[in-house]
């Protein structure tokens, strides 16, 4: 965990909630991705979990624990222990992480403004159930790679999640830059957003991170940067 300079117990504070891939652990994703730095400028918590045995039981993988029962019961404690806003609660996450981030956003209602899903889906046997949805919104932002072994599973997922939530996606717009990135908005029925970043050089990635497995600082965005750019104008509709 990690909190800024001056936090002030007593003033809700925004807090960011970080699902590493698998295997990881939070230690690895918080010196990967750099969002302390962002959280010391901007005023807002951290937070890294460590899933047991190296992974979350996310959508597809990886182990049996009740997951949602623990960041449930993770959230509850910065709620009432930290002064967590309740309304800008947010969730990032790579690979395992990314696919636990829309995991947590279907089977905790209510709870979380935002997710930031990288190279991570809404993949996996219950997402073929058309009533697996948000019941609350939630928006999203996520960065696919073209060179991803699950691109198309994951491009797949996020349409079935637009559909579910009469979702209406823009034209594809090119980000400057190389590697001919693309960025599509979706205004949706609930009130939620949806924001695709298609790099179609990246593989599975979390782009412009300089350390790490899963770091590539040279896809053309910095994740991290737009994350946070997001989560900032997203708090928590109701």
């Amino acid at each position: 965990m990690h909190a800024p300079p001056g936090y002030d117990a007593s003033e809700p504070i925004p807090v960011v909630i970080g699902l590493h891939f698998y295997p990881g652990d939070g230690r690895g994703l918080q010196q990967m991705i750099g969002l302390d730095a962002h959280a010391d400028q901007k005023g807002f918590l951290t937070v890294y979990p460590d899933g047991v045995n190296g992974g979350f039981n996310a959508l597809v993988c990886c182990g049996q624990q009740d997951d949602v029962g623990f960041i449930k019961a993770l959230v509850d404690q910065l709620k009432s222990v930290w002064k967590a806003d309740p309304d800008r609660i947010y969730l990032a996450g790579i690979s395992n992480g990314g696919d636990m981030s829309f995991k947590l956003a279907v089977e905790l209602p209510d709870t979380f403004a935002a997710i930031a899903p990288v190279s991570g889906g809404f993949i996996g046997t219950k997402t073929s159930d058309a009533s697996y949805a948000p019941k609350s919104p939630v928006s999203v932002l996520t960065f696919i790679g073209g060179q991803d072994r699950y691109a198309d599973r994951f491009d797949s997922g996020i349409q079935a999640w637009q559909d579910r939530l009469g979702c209406t996606p823009s034209q594809p717009a090119a980000v400057p830059g190389p590697g001919k990135i693309t960025r599509t908005t979706a205004p949706c029925e609930d009130g939620s957003e949806v924001v695709v970043y298609r790099l179609p050089d990246m593989g599975h990635n979390w782009p412009g991170a300089t350390q790490g497995q899963l770091a590539d600082s040279d896809a053309g965005v910095v994740a991290t940067d737009l994350i946070w750019e997001f989560f900032a104008a997203h708090p928590r509709r109701h």
